[in-house]
């Protein structure tokens, strides 16, 4: 069983910076997707980045450039920085971990873990 607890979530300016956490618990295959999602109010849930165990990153394309996944394998942290925030970047971020690697980008109904989310609210 795999857990996640998202942090580092809050209100920001436009043009603002923040940086999201994930701690993992639980018992952490070799083979795996890392995945931040978000979900804005009245808006499905979209995949923004991820990390697998092959080294693959992607990123969605509307924040590319302005926010870098990354993990910590030895505190089991998986982390967001968010620079160059835009009001359209509010929502509630969730990481999310599947059991296989996802070269092509974190899809929804893959994954297999889901923290609780953190709220993001960039004002303009």
């Amino acid at each position: 069983q795999v857990q996640l607890e998202e942090s580092g979530g809050g209100s920001v300016q436009a043009g603002g910076s923040l940086r999201l956490s994930c701690a993992t618990s639980g018992y952490i295959y070799s083979r795996y997707c890392l995945g931040w999602f978000r979900q804005a109010p009245g808006k499905e849930r979209e995949g923004v980045a991820s990390i697998d165990s092959d080294g693959i990153i992607t990123y969605e394309d509307s924040v590319k450039a302005r926010f870098t996944i990354s993990e910590d394998n030895a505190k089991n942290t998986l982390f967001l920085q968010m620079n160059s925030l835009k009001p359209e970047d509010t929502a509630t971020y969730y990481c999310a971990a599947d059991l296989s690697p996802c070269p092509y980008g974190p899809r929804y109904y893959d994954m297999d873990y889901w923290g609780k989310g953190t709220l993001v609210t960039v004002s303009s």
